[in-house]
């Protein structure tokens, strides 16, 4: 039973053909794409960006990256101490979490593009700002070990 949409498969959608109904092309050629694809022509989280130069895709790309490494170093919240105010540390808690919130959606916005170098752009950031918690939590726990390893304990 035919609705009267037609099945494009992976041809780009324009905005001309969404916009109004109709088959007119708008003078702003923007292209949907329904799968991976690799190029600088994309669009990423805002319409316009990065257009078809190349320093503003590599502009989007690093926007990307720093935007996932972000999400990663900000999932560790530093734990509340005994005796501070309850309310005053879940307000910095949420308020933390709604940041995080926030630029991980854009990521997976901008992933939406469909763009390969976005792509790889967000899961490189992801796994880099994993590795950053991740050693400074080794650190941390080697510093802990380090010190209650000592002939006399600290006072």
């Amino acid at each position: 039973m035919s609705n009267g949409h037609q099945d494009h498969g992976d041809a780009p959608m324009t905005t001309g053909s969404m916009s109004d109904g109709s088959m007119n092309m708008s003078s702003m050629d923007m292209v949907m794409h329904m799968s991976f694809y690799w190029g600088k022509d994309a669009i990423i989280l805002f319409s316009g960006w990065p257009k078809d130069s190349l320093g503003m895709y590599i502009l989007a790309f690093l926007f990307v990256f720093v935007l996932a490494v972000a999400v990663e170093v900000l999932s560790v919240s530093p734990k509340l101490k005994l005796g501070s105010n309850a309310i005053v540390g879940a307000i910095s808690e949420a308020s933390v979490y709604a940041v995080r919130m926030g630029l991980a959606y854009m990521v997976m916005l901008a992933v939406m593009s469909f763009n390969l170098g976005i792509f790889i752009a967000a899961v490189a950031g992801h796994a880099i700002g994993l590795f950053f918690v991740k050693a400074r939590a080794l650190a941390n726990s080697n510093r802990r070990d380090v010190s209650s390893d000592a002939p006399f304990p600290k006072v």
